[in-house]
């Protein structure tokens, strides 16, 4: 009972002293990157108050995709009175409109645009303007990296404010509200280009991991699992034999 009593004390002022000493990585971190949501960046000001939040641009990418495709999902319901589907030309360039146009041949990005232009006015103008701004957004965001300088910056956000301003849509005024309210976090990124990408890619490969098991039902061969898949050591150990 003395021996237990002791070692039991003794794992107590261990735990204690890895307690004190694993706290101070967090007096180095100088930026954290997140999306946006308001419940991590709450989180990362209470624990790391030091810090500069740094949103992803991946997640304002997302954005970008997801409020085009509300503002086409909405003028095909309102002037089609249903859901687009096979037939409807705004349907069938769904994927194609949210592809980064940088990513595309010229020819091919004024392929579609003349698509756009042949759909009735009341589909295809809002659904322009909305691919506009959002290739407005990635086109700033593309900055990170390559050092802007502030009036670079600058004229790459009064266009794309500019244009959802004008738009009228509410689509695209919410996500102009959105970058105003986050400008901070984003002019963060431009000057660092520091993104989360690695870490996401990794807990992808862990829910895949996960899928693909069907679920573990015991941990340690889940963790092992893990650290096969996502260490490169452990990969290429694998690999080698």
């Amino acid at each position: 009972m003395e021996r237990h009593g002791q070692r039991e004390g003794a794992l107590r002022n261990w735990w204690g002293l890895e307690r004190r000493a694993g706290f101070h990585w967090r007096d180095v971190v100088q930026h954290v990157a997140i999306d946006m949501c308001t419940i991590f960046k709450s989180a990362i000001r209470r624990v790391l108050p030091q810090a500069a939040l740094v949103v992803d641009h991946f997640h304002l990418a997302q954005l970008a995709n997801q409020t085009l495709t509300e503002v086409r999902r909405r003028v095909t319901v309102t002037h089609r009175g249903r859901r687009g589907r096979k037939g409807n030309r705004e349907w069938e360039l769904s994927n194609r409109l949210t592809r980064s146009a940088a990513r595309m041949r010229g020819e091919h990005v004024d392929a579609l645009l003349d698509e756009l232009s042949n759909l009735p006015t009341v589909i295809g103008a809002p659904i322009t303007v909305a691919w506009n701004a959002k290739e407005d957004l990635l086109d700033l965001l593309a900055t990170a990296r390559t050092r802007p300088d502030r009036e670079q910056v600058r004229d790459l956000l009064y266009r794309f404010s500019r244009r959802c301003a004008d738009a009228g849509l509410p689509e695209l005024q919410r996500l102009a509200t959105t970058v105003e309210t986050r400008w901070p976090e984003i002019l963060a990124f431009l000057h660092t280009g520091i993104t989360n990408a690695g870490s996401e890619g990794t807990n992808r490969v862990i829910k895949t991991i996960a899928r693909d098991a069907y679920g573990f039902r015991n941990p340690g061969n889940q963790r092992l699992r893990t650290r096969c898949a996502t260490t490169r050591r452990a990969r290429g150990h694998l690999d080698a034999r």
